[in-house]
């Protein structure tokens, strides 16, 4: 039998989101948020499909500012010249610019090169981190040979020194973007938590007990070792 109108189920009630691309609906949707009308899946879905929505420019955004900070970033640049030291090579066309689905900055693949999700950066702050922690995972493939696939101690470490050398983790942008307000031990801390989250993430992972206990297993050597850096850079 068919179903009048006004039985019809309504899943924008059940989430508060409304799809459509128009300014009433946006509109709508935006309204929803502040007033608290809108559920965490209604949510993600108006992420989602905003991201979709500013696809095209945020990915030429980040374009821009990869290109400059290729040309200009100490860090980024540093970085670059020592992969190129061990055979390596970091460019425009093996550094990518796309839009993500996962709530993640970027990522590395040995065989894709480095990947920047172009739809979570706030600025050009922030693609500087993330391109030098993927360039420290670069380093470490090349100078030792990382089974990423199998061993979860070798990701421990790499994602050990990448959160500590590239920056992610100094005080002001604890303080400014993540609320971390502590003062002592506040980069060890964020080191250790963000590595912890890497590895909690890994299928080879079993929860987070595991995970913390892998980092924990490597952690002396590996925050200790700063290579190619003299010392932990910012």
């Amino acid at each position: 039998m068919a179903t009048s109108e006004s039985q019809k189920p309504d899943n924008t009630e059940s989430t508060g989101f409304v799809p459509g691309e128009d300014a009433g609906t946006r509109w709508r949707n935006w309204f929803a948020i502040l007033t608290g009308k809108m559920n965490e899946k209604g949510l993600q879905q108006y992420v989602e499909a905003r991201d979709v929505r500013n696809e095209e420019a945020d990915c030429k955004r980040c374009e821009k500012q990869r290109d400059y900070l290729l040309q200009f970033s100490p860090i980024v640049r540093f970085m670059r010249d020592n992969i190129n030291q061990l055979g390596g090579d970091i460019h425009s066309g093996n550094v990518r610019c796309r839009r993500c689905t996962t709530r993640q900055s970027g990522g590395f693949d040995p065989n894709y090169g480095i990947q920047i999700c172009a739809n979570q950066l706030r600025n050009r702050g922030h693609l500087e981190d993330t391109m030098a922690h993927e360039m420290v995972h670069a380093y470490d493939h090349l100078r030792f040979k990382v089974d990423w696939e199998n061993n979860l101690r070798h990701a421990a470490c790499t994602e050990i020194r990448a959160s500590s050398l590239s920056g992610e983790c100094r005080f002001m942008r604890e303080f400014i973007t993540r609320g971390q307000w502590k003062f002592t031990q506040q980069h060890q801390e964020c080191v250790r938590r963000r590595a912890t989250l890497s590895i909690l993430n890994r299928p080879g992972c079993k929860d987070d007990v595991h995970a913390a206990r892998i980092v924990n297993e490597v952690w002396e050597s590996c925050f200790a070792d700063t290579r190619p850096f003299d010392e932990i850079y910012r």
